[in-house]
């Protein structure tokens, strides 16, 4: 019987060629027991949960002035006052999660929160909205960074789906680190960005205010053609309300630090409030600056702005690449080309591809509760070498340059499926934080408590109207462009995780062991064992003498006659050498090996139900990757045949070659080494692998 090497061996080879380079790119493996030295302070915390709304002021501004565009420029007047109510909006969400955090800690966020007040349909709506949001999230942040980019170097622009791939998968490699090392990283250029928006909007204020300096925008004397000219009453409130809504997306990433509170030191949840608190301030504060200096220095903006924009009466013409709000602000408030104005676009350019580290951090680990619930493959609850969830990091990436090469990394267009999903989690998080509090009221007997339970649900309360209100506005102005790929993702991660969960809850059912005696907890009457022989060798002398030691009732050699010569030779040295086990020769007319074999042993199971078949398969084991081309798979192929074949067990007899000698001596050599999957087996399975004899 020509069979297939053995397992553990052939890993060891093929191990050896992916090892190497996966230590190089993501480092070595670290022990689970390290895993506290992984956690966040608040300084690290921030940029990583929180680059993404941090970030967004870079292009959520210009969202809004897009919008106005379509009325032309006299509807840049209301700019300020979607402004505020942005910010009344940003308020109102991190005053509720702040009382998220302290109720649910364990990292369960709005899905936690949903799923045990609002039930389990609630709590997969949520989990689907934010599975859908965080992929956005990735190729909206990197699609406008290349963006950024591309306005200083021509070869990003010219490339851009490339770029924006490329940059996915330095993301990718740089969070397979670890979330430490990430947020180290990130840490540096999201301070810088905000510092240097910081002081543009300081300087800007000064100049204007006390210099009285006469700053203009490089799109200050153009004219913009308005696609609807003097809108009034419903069209009016329409456009308003829809450039509210693409003003909300400086909110995305909020829910982050909800769903990301096990990552911070300890006190946690005191820590994600606080980091909360700091992320709202900091984002409105520099969105409403934006808008105010963008407004001061007559930024222009249009959603097509080659033909929409004219100078001198002439339209700009398609060759005309329109900078960001921004970069225009920077350039009219510190001058085109000075040193501060190159560190802001520098800075601004790098935090937009590290926002995407919010989903990075936040979409794995909502994958892992999600495949603790059995809604998500298990392997999304188990973390990488790192001790970062790194299933759940590959299919994020993964998801996201999918995304980014069917919209050919336009963040226009991405935008427009944007937003719909944070809200929809906003609204329901909220709703169940209102039925959080209820029921505890409704127990509650200290004075001191109830008060502060009432704030609370008053606090979330208001976040769930508010929000829910937003939610209507943004399906309502939204939805013919784009907003409907978005529901259609959140519709078809809802029906794949109920199916996932109801085919685990299937295989649970069948597993489950009965309180009584059953078919698989009784003895069988008999056991009849059948050794495959090919021809006689030491693997099947071995394989022999194992089944003899093995005592079974019954027992019988079976070989296959695919050529009658090697079977009248086997016969003939099976009775010059005497074997005392009866040998049973099948004839394969169309020369078979697996099918007359899966039909004898179906065969003995239907004679006698009650009995046990044991299939002994020898096998011998090779130490060369080359030496697995040169033998059939045959062994295999019975294998996967008889395992479904109920009553009958598959026992493999090793037989190890020179040749196994080598790579039982690599893999030796290579204990220094963490494999692959150790740090999940834990150091007792460890202790005993180091302990065996060599």
């Amino acid at each position: 019987m020509v069979v297939r090497p053995f397992e553990r061996l052939r890993f060891t080879v093929v191990s050896k060629l992916t090892d190497v380079p996966k230590r190089i790119l993501i480092g070595r493996a670290l022990r689970s027991d390290r895993l506290g030295e992984t956690l966040l302070p608040k300084r690290i915390a921030l940029p990583v949960f929180a680059s993404d709304p941090l970030s967004s002021v870079a292009y959520a501004p210009g969202e809004v002035l897009l919008v106005l565009s379509i009325a032309g420029v006299t509807a840049y007047h209301f700019s300020p006052w979607i402004a505020v109510a942005v910010v009344v909006l940003m308020f109102t969400v991190v005053a509720s999660y702040r009382q998220n955090v302290h109720a649910y800690p364990s990292g369960g966020g709005d899905y936690e929160v949903a799923t045990t007040n609002l039930g389990p349909k609630a709590g997969l709506t949520v989990a689907s909205a934010l599975l859908v949001d965080y992929v956005l999230t990735v190729a909206v942040s990197i699609s406008s960074g290349v963006e950024n980019l591309g306005s200083a170097i021509p070869f990003v622009v010219e490339n851009k789906v490339a770029c924006a791939i490329g940059v996915i998968v330095l993301l990718t490699l740089m969070n397979l680190r670890g979330v430490r090392e990430s947020g180290t990283l990130f840490a540096i250029p999201t301070y810088i960005f905000v510092a240097g928006v910081f002081t543009m909007i300081a300087w800007g204020a000064f100049r204007g205010l006390v210099l009285g300096d006469s700053m203009r925008a490089p799109t200050a004397d153009y004219v913009i053609k308005p696609e609807h000219q003097g809108l009034a009453g419903f069209a009016l409130v329409f456009l308003l309300l829809r450039a509210f809504s693409s003003g909300c997306a400086a909110l995305t990433g909020v829910e982050a630090i909800s769903n990301g509170v096990p990552a911070f030191r300890k006190p946690k949840s005191k820590n994600a409030a606080t980091t909360l608190a700091m992320m709202g301030l900091l984002a409105v504060t520099m969105f409403c600056g934006i808008i105010a200096l963008a407004a001061a220095t007559n930024v222009r903006m249009a959603e097509n702005p080659g033909k929409d924009l004219f100078h001198g009466g002439v339209p700009l013409g398609p060759g005309y690449v329109q900078n960001p709000v921004i970069s225009q602000v920077a350039e009219a408030v510190f001058g085109k080309g000075s040193f501060l104005f190159v560190v802001l676009a520098a800075a601004t350019a790098l935090v937009l591809f590290l926002a995407a580290n919010t989903a990075y951090n936040g979409f794995p680990l909502l994958g892992s509760i999600l495949a603790q619930d059995r809604y998500l493959p298990r392997q999304l609850h188990t973390r990488g070498d790192r001790l970062a969830f790194s299933n759940g990091i590959v299919l994020l990436a993964g998801a996201a340059a999918l995304l980014v090469g069917i919209y050919g990394a336009d963040s226009t267009r991405l935008i427009q499926l944007y937003i719909v999903g944070v809200f929809v989690s906003f609204t329901l998080s909220q709703t169940g934080m209102v039925r959080h509090w209820n029921r505890h009221l409704a127990t509650e007997k200290d004075a001191a408590k109830r008060t502060h339970m009432i704030r609370s649900r008053a606090i979330n309360a208001f976040g769930a109207f508010f929000t829910g209100l937003v939610l209507v506005v943004v399906l309502f102005t939204k939805f013919t462009h784009g907003a409907w790929v978005a529901l259609l993702g959140m519709c078809i991660f809802y029906a794949t995780m109920t199916a996932i969960r109801k085919h685990y809850d299937r295989v649970a059912e069948e597993l489950a062991a009965p309180e009584g005696p059953s078919d698989d907890s009784l003895r069988p009457s008999r056991v009849h064992s059948v050794v495959l022989i090919s021809k006689i060798h030491r693997p099947a002398l071995r394989a022999l003498a194992y089944a003899k030691l093995m005592r079974s009732d019954s027992l019988e050699a079976l070989s296959v006659n695919v050529d009658p010569a090697e079977t009248k030779a086997l016969r003939a040295e099976w009775e010059r050498r005497g074997i005392d086990v009866p040998l049973k020769v099948l004839d394969s007319p169309y020369r078979e090996i697996t099918r007359p074999i899966i039909d004898y042993v179906k065969g003995l199971r239907k004679e006698s139900p009650r009995d046990a078949i044991s299939v002994i398969i020898p096998e011998y084991v090779v130490g060369h990757w080359y030496e697995h081309l040169l033998h059939n798979q045959s062994a295999l192929r019975l294998k996967g045949r008889l395992l479904f074949t109920p009553g009958v067990m598959v026992t493999s007899v090793p037989y190890q070659l020179q040749s196994s000698e080598a790579a039982k001596l690599r893999a030796r050599r290579r204990q220094d080494w963490n494999a692959p999957g150790s740090v999940r087996r834990g150091p007792a399975e460890r202790a005993k692998e180091s302990s065996a004899p060599k």
